[in-house]
This record gives structure tokens, sequence and C-alpha cells, in this order.
């Protein structure tokens, strides 16, 4: 061997800041597909999912692979409006945490509670994790609405077992049953917002689960990921902003000072998407009977402008966040109640992605290029 040959050495690696770029397992779960720019659920374009399909439809589909038969459906349901009820524990624990704890918390803070008082919490067969999956999906609108009514004073409702789901959620935040109309935008954005491939939270319980730590650890820590406000977070700031800019008239002059001072437009935007989010249209279509529902044509014009400024200036397209926002706000969610919103639907992705993380488990650990000090001794 030359000299030359012998002292060769390989380029060092690049690193990936963010991991852009970087493909780091692969999923049947769901992806965006380049040919068609749409979000694809174990092969369904979600736009046909919303459209015809129920949220526990494609929770089945997230979790099984396909759609349920009518007897699978039926079962499905039975089995999810027996678990709805929200148990004495986690009820204490939520009535002890204070109002000015962020939502985000008080949710993160019950599933860890759910976990701890789950006997079965460390057995993580598919099975066990499917019934701890299916007990999550169906008590945490339970806790998103009990904790919503007790900022305002109001006691908690409990759940009807002759409703949907959506149905249901809203009759235990708000105390009636909505017309059809908000029912149905509701489960629109439940099956938009149930899983978008390796996400952040995604990836989060990914990492989690390969340690082998419990499903609830997992979640636990993908609800900490998702209360970014560059991940799930995005959808209050939208309606921040709005309240901040006040009127459709405003948007020209707010949108001068934010992008002068190279400040961020929450909800606009994505990695992944780089011809607009193919969610924006089936989302942007429920808002749209929302605001027919509401008469708040303010509000519709307010969302076009910014809109058409942000696609005229920067060149950048609404996400989900952008539309899914004002349709919470005219629901009548809070504000920071949108973010557990979004968990709401998002648990039923991420524990799809535990399972099938565990079906063929490798411990999740990458490497780094160090930029400190050379090696250095003491004294």
């Amino acid at each position: 061997m030359s000299d030359s040959a012998s002292t060769h050495q390989a380029p060092a690696p690049t690193p990936h800041r963010g991991l852009v770029g970087v493909v780091a397992d692969y999923t049947a779960v769901s992806r965006v597909s380049t040919e068609s720019n749409s979000l694809l659920y174990r092969g369904y374009p979600v736009q046909e999912l919303a459209a015809r399909c129920s949220f526990e439809e494609v929770a089945y589909l997230l979790w099984h692979g396909e759609l349920p038969d009518e007897k699978q459906l039926a079962d499905f349901e039975t089995l999810e409006r027996s678990l709805r009820t929200l148990d004495e524990p986690t009820r204490r624990v939520i009535d002890e945490l204070p109002l000015t704890a962020h939502p985000m918390d008080v949710l993160r803070t019950a599933v860890s509670v759910i976990g701890a008082n789950d006997p079965d919490v460390m057995n993580s067969a598919p099975e066990a994790n499917l019934a701890k999956g299916m007990a999550l999906f169906a008590k945490i609108p339970a806790i998103i609405a009990y904790d919503q009514r007790r900022r305002h004073g109001d006691d908690l409702i409990e759940p009807r077992d002759d409703l949907g789901y959506s149905a249901n959620f809203l009759h235990m935040a708000f105390g009636e049953v909505p017309d059809l109309v908000v029912v149905n935008a509701f489960d629109v954005s439940m099956i938009m917002y149930a899983d978008h491939s390796f996400n952040a939270s995604t990836f989060t319980a990914r990492v989690i689960t390969s340690t082998l730590a419990d499903l609830y650890s997992a979640v636990v820590g993908a609800i900490g990921a998702l209360k970014g406000p560059l991940h799930g977070g995005a959808n209050e700031a939208v309606m921040h902003i709005f309240d901040e800019i006040g009127s459709a008239d405003r948007v020209g002059e707010w949108l001068d000072a934010t992008l002068a001072e190279k400040r961020r437009v929450m909800g606009f935007g994505h990695r992944v998407y780089k011809n607009g989010d193919s969610r924006v249209p089936t989302m942007k279509a429920a808002l749209d009977t929302l605001i027919e529902e509401h008469q708040a044509q303010d509000l519709l014009e307010l969302y076009t402008t910014l809109a058409t400024q942000m696609q005229e200036r920067k060149n950048i397209k609404p996400n989900l966040d952008y539309p899914s926002g004002p349709a919470y706000h005219l629901i009548g969610f809070d504000t920071e109640t949108f973010t557990p919103l979004f968990v709401a639907s998002r648990i039923v992705g991420w524990t799809a992605h535990i399972m099938e993380q565990l079906s063929s488990n490798t411990l999740i650990r990458p490497l780094s290029m160090y930029n400190g000090h050379p090696e250095r001794h003491l004294g």
C-alpha cells in the first residue's frame, strides 16, 4: 500500500440540521405523494377520506391498515363510546392544576396520570398498545372539554354514548349538540390532523418508543413537541395574528411592519409541501360552511386578504393551521385550546407510529459533529 493511500481519509460527514432531507426509516402509515401533492393515509388521499368517511373510520384505518366494514365499525364505535368517561384520579389532578397553566400542560399531565394508573403500562404487545391508544382516543376529548369548561367556571359534562365522536366532543365542551354543519366541520378537522408522516411530534414519539419506553411516555413526549409554535402551536398563533391585525383594511400595514421586522407569519409555508398544503382546500371548505353559519364575513375578508398578500409578497401559501384556527374559533373553542384539539386528532397517528416502530424496532441514536474545544487537559 502506498503512503498516499495509507494516509487517505474519508471526507467528514455533512450534518443535516433539522434532519432536512434525511430518510430515517420506512412507514406504511402515511406519506405525501409528490405526484399528486396529496397526503395519503394508508394509500388513501385524505381529502377523499374527509369527504366520505367519519373520523372513527379514519382512526380504524390508521390503526388497522384498512377501512372497517359495517360490523367492524359498529364494534369500534361501541368500544370507543364505552371508554369516554373521565376517571376520578385524572379529574382530581386536573382540578389541582392552576387555571394559568396552558391547556397543553394540563393535557400532558393528564395523560401521565392515566399512564401512571394503568396496571398494564409496561405491556407493549400490539393488542395492549392498541387498547391504550383506544382509551386515549376516547378520553382526551373529555380532558380537553373539561379543562376549557373549568376555566369558565363551568362544571364537567359527562359523555353521551348515543353520539358519534365529534358530536359528543362538542356536547362535552359546550353543553349541547351543535348544528350538523358544525359537527361535520369539526370532524373534517380531526381527519385532516390525524397523521403526517415523520413530523416533529411523531418522530419524538418514535424516538422514545425506540428505547422501549411505554406508550404513555411516548405520547407525553409527543405532546411536548407539539406544543411548540413551529409545530402544533401554529393554529393558536394564527388567531393571535388575526386578533392583532383586527380587520382586513389593516392587513397591509401590519404585514409591512411584520416583514420589516423579519417576524414569521404563522400559518404559512410547510417544509414538506412545495406547491401548497394539500389539506388546505378541504379545511377551507369546512371553514366556509362555518363562516356562512355564523355570518362571519369580516373574518373571511381578513383571512382572504392576508392569504392574498402573503402570496403576492412572499409567494408563500397557507398550511392547514391557517383555516383550522379560525374554524375552531367559530366553533367556540378558546384559542389556547386549539393545540390540544390537534392532540385529540394526532393521538391516532402517534399511536399508529408507536406500534409500527415496535414491530421492527431499532434504537434511534443519530451521530453529531463536535465543534467545541479540541481535546485539552487540566493544569
